[in-house]
């Protein structure tokens, strides 16, 4: 059971960090603000090296990770699109990361309970992905 919990808090991380790196990408050629497109691409930096070190371990586990939800995909990317030809500011698009960080945060916490027989180590990466989403959530609220 501890195994089986692990490996999927891991890619309920993995495929998070997916969203979160998408999201960016979507948005980040759209920032008005030097200092804000600053800001996402190193947020999706993180994001890319907290992935790589969860996929260590899941390649440890012979798996693979898990692709984010292509539904949940999709629908992000027609909000995003629909909402930025609407009006593209940054406001705009910190109100469409705020919302992705959100539902992260409450997703990966979620995830912490059902899965709570994962190890420690699965517990801190998705500890970490919560703190990094947090952290990136105060620094959009200036934009908002």
């Amino acid at each position: 059971m501890i195994q089986h919990d692990t490996i999927e808090l891991l890619r309920e991380c993995d495929a998070g960090i997916q969203m979160g790196i998408s999201a960016i990408d979507e948005v980040k050629d759209h920032t008005k603000d030097v200092d804000f497109g600053a800001m996402l691409d190193d947020y999706q930096r993180e994001y890319a090296e907290l992935q790589n070190e969860i996929q260590g371990v899941l390649h440890d586990y012979h798996d693979e990770g898990k692709d984010s939800n292509p539904v949940a995909k999709g629908m992000a990317w027609l909000k995003t699109n629909v909402m930025m030809a609407v009006k593209e500011t940054d406001e705009k698009i910190a109100d469409l990361l705020t919302d992705g960080c959100n539902m992260g945060i409450k997703s990966l916490n979620k995830y912490l309970n059902q899965y709570a027989a994962a190890d420690e180590r699965a517990k801190d990466f998705t500890r970490r992905l919560i703190e990094l989403q947090d952290r990136q959530l105060k620094h959009l609220y200036p934009y908002l």
